[in-house]
């Protein structure tokens, strides 16, 4: 039994996995890992406490046989005790420590909250406003931040939350560019705020303490008695140089983590509670006169006497002055109390160090909300009870004055206040910094990113020297408005983040905080808005310009990041109750928009890496004014879809890619089919929803398929037509399309229209849409009408100039007589390249029609064509191509010059072999360098009502 027992001991490899050394000193993940005892004692999701407790005992164990030891050499005990500390198992405790709500929120959050304007300024405040004013600046503030917790309450709930605490909420929400200048603001708030709580504490230091000054400053202020007294204020100086050491003494703190900063956070704490405590029973105890002259203890008279407000002009130090150049109302007091309220976002700002964030962020926050407008609101009542007037607004530190059983006590509260809230700062906006710096948007901020569970300590040592340079230069009257605009336009977004949310109701949307509406939420953010225009509209003007520029860099210069925000989800709603309205109706022609389907699917190959023609994507870009529409970029991949799905979803973000390379408002579809053919008729009837469908087809004319023996093209080509023609869709067939100008490349001339058959407009409206681009604008339309008889010709201008007006288009109008054309009287050298085209197109309609009639008689069946029986007239075929001749050299003897022409498309005969109609194509675009073949469909796309 003690071999079987012990050989666990010695035998490493059966237990660890392959590691040496004793076996109780693994501590992999791995259960092979861990102690036999442990595993029959402990639970499975208690094992990483379990390998932690077993660390601590080996721990203990080993330091016991190193004292043992002693005797047999004290350089060995102390190697094996470093070795030990190497150990993972000594750290496990410390590496995840992670904080609970009272550390983690409540403290920071009642340590941000209560600053120093409670000690000096509120009892003046409550002399200005009177007690009922007072009252109602409390609630009004107090509202705004306590809407502002419910809303974070609401969102923090909604999932996993990671570090960066507001931004990473409102990010989330609301996209990342406005996270990011939201963020950036806030960041930009909480560390000049801390330069604010250090000034300070300094400054209530150096008035406890004058000695301690280096430099003196002594000057005469009126304070409210019948003779001036003198009153020491600290130089300059003085601030400047204790700030420094106070900010770089936090810098320390703050380095030293979140262990260290929970370490003194208490010390911060506790003695502003005491001091809190002293001044309500000195409250209780005052007497008249007692402990100083203008004391009235807790009287009713003077609650009476304090209740209305009593404006008034001070000095600078806010001395009452009737001849002072400040003036009070209640929009100034607000401006003045408002930064007492804020610091609720402390514990959020440190979500990355929580155990539970969406037990602790609601619970503590809202905590610390409510404590301490309570005490603000006890406060009021207290204090407007206590003393006259003159004493509220002449004794700036009546807390101080009341205190029991000593004024130092306040002192202390007030110095260890200002540097929690400067501590709560300073460990705040770097983490939120951090945490802008990983999300990876900016590239600029990449030096403060940190890994996961690291200390930001270049984002903190960032947020020192803003610090102090803010410090240093000690008078911050100018900033410190926009600090408080930072926080109120975080505040803003938390709550418009959640009223969006809210709004929206996504599916997503599952917050276990229970207590929220939209409309409390947007009351939040309403009285945010209205706080700014409160305190200062140029400051509110000052801190939306900065957020906004911050904005705009992030949107040009940010990477695009998909989180799944708010806003996204509103468009989504918004699109699909769009289409609704839209129903399933025809569009009216007024409100017609084309929407181009691009077949991207070349005749021919394309260079690698290319799944579109350059060019397609420009000419989509031209049927649109001014880029509004949509377009659908459509390929086909002959193959199996089980097959060559993944194929697909590749050359899918390819094309998707492509399209946003050309700045092309769009999307990209892949579809896999047998055959093109088969493809595209599938695109045809499906692509789209209601009356979103695309309505123009859009593609490039093959005219390689000749050159490159392409003898598929005609059927697929035919078919594709059919199929658009059957489908009720817009044709446009581009040819020259290698040749198409991109945006800069300005055309002159005219854009020539042969207005053969009735098209709804379509032709007339490509035209002008053409007019609305810079390549394109300095261009003029003429419009070309054939008719049948020159006694028609005069008649016809008419109506069609009449027509064009209506419309309120612009364009010449030209009538060519078709009657009296004669090929043989006509046909000059002009025409000489139609009439060899013409010659040509004979002979190859000859000779493939022969050989159809040897096929037919060798098979003994009727004429087939493409796999399909055809019916061939000669006199038609002849006919075509002669009409498509006359076209042909009309085009070119009229628009040769023209910048761009556009021609009705013919429809393909019915049981017409493709390769005659690809004849009649060719011939059509013989020589023309740059032709859209045009055909509309059954609807109007023009009106002449307005």
């Amino acid at each position: 039994m003690a071999t079987s027992r012990a050989a666990p001991r010695t035998s490493s490899p059966s237990r660890g996995g392959g590691s040496t050394g004793p076996w109780w000193l693994t501590t992999g993940r791995s259960s092979r890992c861990r102690p036999w005892i442990l595993d029959l004692l402990l639970p499975p999701r208690l094992f990483p406490a379990a390998t932690c407790l077993s660390g601590i005992l080996k721990l203990a164990n080993k330091q016991m046989r190193v004292q043992m030891q002693r005797k047999k050499g004290h350089l060995r005990g102390m190697q094996m005790l470093m070795a030990l500390r190497k150990n993972p198992s000594w750290n496990c405790l410390t590496s995840d420590l992670k904080l609970g709500t009272m550390m983690g929120v409540f403290v920071p959050c009642l340590q941000n909250i209560l600053g120093i304007i409670y000690y000096i300024r509120f009892s003046w405040i409550v002399g200005m406003g009177g007690i009922a004013e007072s009252m109602l600046l409390v609630f009004f503030c107090g509202l705004c931040t306590f809407l502002t917790a419910i809303s974070l309450s609401a969102i923090a709930t909604n999932g996993a939350m990671k570090g960066g605490g507001p931004y990473y909420l409102i990010g989330r929400a609301l996209g990342p560019e406005v996270g990011v200048s939201i963020g950036l603001c806030f960041f930009l708030g909480n560390a000049v705020a801390g330069s604010l709580y250090v000034l300070g504490a300094v400054e209530t230091f150096l008035k406890a303490l004058p000695a301690a000054g280096i430099f003196r400053e002594t000057i005469t202020k009126v304070n409210g008695t019948a003779v001036a007294q003198p009153i020491e204020s600290p130089s300059s100086h003085d601030l400047q140089i204790y700030g420094i050491v106070v900010t770089v003494v936090l810098c320390f703190i703050v380095f030293g983590g979140v262990k260290m900063i929970n370490r003194v956070a208490p010390a911060f704490l506790i003695p502003v509670l005491l001091s809190i405590f002293c001044i309500f029973v000195g409250i209780f105890l005052a007497r008249k006169d007692d402990p100083a002259e203008g004391i009235t203890g807790l009287s009713l008279s003077t609650f009476r006497d304090n209740w209305g407000p009593e404006y008034q002009k001070t000095n600078n130090a806010g001395i009452p002055d009737p001849e002072g150049k400040v003036e009070w109302s209640f929009n100034a007091l607000v401006g003045l109390f408002f930064p007492a309220v804020t610091g609720i976002m402390a514990g959020s700002n440190r979500s990355a160090s929580l155990k539970d964030t969406q037990r602790s962020i609601p619970i503590g926050t809202l905590a610390a909300t409510l404590t301490t407008t309570a005490l603000y609101l006890i406060s009021v009542l207290f204090f407007g009870a206590l003393a006259t007037r003159e004493k509220l607004l002449t004794d700036r530190l009546l807390t101080a004055t009341i205190a029991w059983p000593l004024p130092a006590i306040v002192y202390i509260g007030i110095i260890l206040s200002t540097l929690g809230a400067a501590l709560q700062s300073l460990t705040g906006a770097p983490r939120l910094l951090a945490a802008i710096a990983n999300d990876d948007i900016l590239p600029i901020l990449n030096y403060f990113k940190v890994a996961e569970g690291s200390e930001p300590h270049i984002a903190t040592l960032f947020t020192a020297l803003l610090c102090i340079g803010c410090v240093i230069i000690g008078n911050l009257d100018l900033i410190t408005p926009t600090i408080t605009m930072f926080f109120l336009l975080c505040y803003a977004g938390v709550n418009l983040s959640c009223f969006l949310l809210d709004l929206l109701d996504a599916p997503s949307w599952r917050p276990r905080w229970k207590f929220h509406h939209w409309s409390l939420s947007l009351l939040g953010a309403s009285l945010c808005i209205v706080i700014m225009f409160l305190i200062s509209w140029s400051f509110t003007v000052i801190s939306l310009a900065l957020a906004s520029l911050i904005y705009y860099y992030v949107s040009i210069k940010g990477k695009a990041g998909d989180w799944g925000d708010g806003f996204k989800s509103a468009y989504f709603q918004l699109a699909l109750r769009s289409l609704r309205s839209l129903g399933a109706s025809q569009v009216h022609p007024k409100n017609w928009y084309p929407i181009p389907l691009i077949f991207c699917r070349p005749w021919g190959k394309l260079p690698e890496n290319v799944p579109c023609h350059p060019k397609l994507a420009d000419f989509a870009n031209c049927m649109k004014k001014k880029g509004r529409g949509m377009s659908i970029f459509v390929s086909i991949l002959d193959g199996d879809y089980h097959e060559c799905a993944e194929d697909a979803k590749a050359a899918c973000k390819q094309l998707d890619t492509y399209i946003d390379y050309k700045n092309c408002e769009g999307v990209a579809e892949i579809v896999v089919a047998p055959s093109m053919s088969e493809g595209f008729r599938g695109i045809v009837q499906t692509m789209g929803l209601g009356n979103l469908k695309p309505n123009i087809v859009v593609m490039r004319y093959p005219e390689i398929w000749r050159r490159e023996n392409l003898t598929e093209i005609p059927a697929t080509f035919v078919g594709i037509i059919n199929d658009c023609i059957v489908a009720n869709k817009a044709v446009v067939i581009v040819k020259g399309l290698d040749e198409w100008p991109n945006e800069y490349q300005r055309q002159y001339g005219t854009i020539d229209l042969y207005w053969i058959v009735k098209d709804g407009g379509l032709m007339l409206l490509l035209s002008q849409l053409l007019l609305t681009k810079e390549s394109f604008e300095s261009c003029k339309i003429q419009v070309f009408c054939i008719a049948e008889e020159d006694s028609d010709a005069e008649g016809l201008k008419a109506d069609v100039k009449k027509f064009l007006y209506d419309l309120r288009m612009q364009a010449e109008v030209i009538v060519v007589s078709m009657k009296s054309w004669d090929l043989k009287v006509e046909g000059g050298s002009q025409n000489d390249d139609s009439l060899e085209a013409f010659t040509q197109a004979q002979g190859r309609i000859t000779d493939y029609l022969n050989e159809m009639k040897e096929a037919a008689q060798r098979d003994g069946t009727s004429l087939m064509a493409d796999g399909k029986p055809v019916v061939v007239n000669e006199q038609q075929v002849e006919k075509f191509l002669y009409t498509t001749l006359k076209l042909n050299s009309t085009i070119l003897r009229y628009s040769r010059m023209a910048a761009v022409v556009l021609v009705s498309l013919p429809p393909p005969p019915l049981n017409h072999p493709a390769y005659f109609y690809m004849e009649y194509m060719d011939l059509l675009v013989e020589n023309v360098p740059r032709l859209l073949m045009v055909r509309g469909y059954r609807r109007d796309v023009v009106t002449l009502f307005t």
